[in-house]
């Protein structure tokens, strides 16, 4: 892999984004076998300021916050306190939401972590008025004043979509992890993040709120002739036929918001690219080669994830089955997620590679033609 070509293949990909108004802001790190080949921050965090990103920017992570609870979940798992197949119930012992015929359920933690468990989002509801709408159930980025456990309670009242471990649906289900990680150390969700990844790997930019608000991107929406500042509360459908997640840009302030393991962390691109190396590198100090490998298993029976032909899904992230299914030019195996507030991630373990593009602008950042671009300049695709 030629790095100066990379170099200019990736600054193109960014120009492009940038100067179309597709981004708003962007910040892109690139890794080749723990050496940091590539660092760029360009664009505004800030477009009404005319603040410039910086590369120690802080953003919501939305999604992103599921890698970083999932590999908390795995530190206590190598520390012999918890179980891949624990029943929850020994740790939530109120949460029993019933299948849809109102038979009993029982859901592990390897179901929470690899979304077999049942569950779903709100945000998925075509019409506001589903049963999680009905029930009040918070998706972890809105404004919700409610706790932790008071959401729990709301989402065990509603049946699950399907049996746990027979099915695959993306969903609040890291959320329920986070709750249990709580009772397994006697800590509040944030101080057992801290206590078991983000305190032994410095990961000081990473937390439930901005510790340093000034240094938090501003996000922004996909929008003509360019995109517009997120409002609080504004509703941004991310599927078609859904009624949209609801955020509020005033949650990543507040220390007083729940702790959604799913979707309420902050952080920086250096702070998650130094968890991912961790995990690339085999999970030393924290995890063994042997439990990297489960997270990096596809954990779905074979089943499809929708409209994601080739990918499966393992502990915590979605994993690459079939590349030519996908139409990626990434390794088989290799691990990807990212985050409505507009970012992606992908360790790509065959080549050596993790790369990590955090933006301000949902969803160009994680869904969007920046997100394929990207990869195939990284890995020297023609377009």
């Amino acid at each position: 892999m030629d790095t100066a070509a990379l170099k200019s293949r990736t600054d193109q990909v960014l120009d492009r984004a940038i100067e179309s108004k597709r981004l708003v802001g962007a910040i892109v790190l690139i890794a080749r076998h723990g050496e940091l080949i590539y660092h760029r921050a360009t664009g505004l965090a800030d477009r009404e300021s005319a603040r410039p990103m910086a590369e120690n920017a802080l953003f919501r992570l939305a999604s992103v916050s599921k890698p970083i609870v999932s590999a908390v979940a795995m530190t206590l798992i190598a520390q012999g306190k918890l179980a891949l197949d624990d029943d929850i119930t020994q740790w939530l012992p109120d949460f029993r939401p019933s299948l849809p015929d109102g038979q009993p359920a029982h859901i592990t933690v390897r179901q929470l972590l690899s979304h077999t468990a049942g569950l779903s989002y709100r945000f998925f509801e075509p019409d506001g008025e589903g049963p999680y709408a009905r029930a009040g159930i918070s998706d972890g980025m809105d404004s919700s004043a409610i706790s932790l456990a008071e959401n729990l309670r709301r989402l065990s009242g509603v049946p699950l979509l399907y049996a746990p471990g027979t099915s695959w649906g993306y969903s609040l289900a890291v959320d329920v992890l986070g709750a249990v990680l709580e009772q397994v150390c006697g800590l509040p969700l944030g101080e057992v993040v801290k206590q078991q990844l983000t305190g032994p790997l410095n990961m000081q930019n990473t937390g439930f709120f901005a510790h340093d608000p000034t240094r938090l991107a501003t996000p922004y929406v996909s929008d003509l002739p360019e995109p517009h500042r997120l409002r609080e509360g504004e509703l941004v459908p991310a599927f078609e036929n859904t009624v949209g997640i609801e955020y509020s840009v005033a949650r990543a302030l507040s220390a007083q918001a729940f702790p959604s393991g799913g979707a309420g962390m902050v952080s920086s691109a250096g702070d998650v690219l130094t968890m991912l190396e961790m995990l690339r590198r085999g999970g030393e100090p924290l995890l063994t080669p042997a439990l990297v490998d489960e997270m990096g298993r596809d954990q779905t029976g074979g089943a499809e994830l929708p409209e994601s032909p080739g990918l499966g899904f393992g502990l915590g992230f979605s994993v690459l089955r079939d590349p030519q299914a996908a139409a990626s030019p990434e390794s088989a195996g290799t691990w990807r997620w990212g985050g409505a507030y507009g970012h992606s991630w992908f360790v790509d373990c065959a080549a050596g590679l993790s790369v990590v593009a955090f933006t301000n602008t949902l969803y160009e950042g994680m869904s969007g033609a920046f997100v394929n671009e990207l990869r195939d300049a990284i890995y020297g695709v023609q377009p």
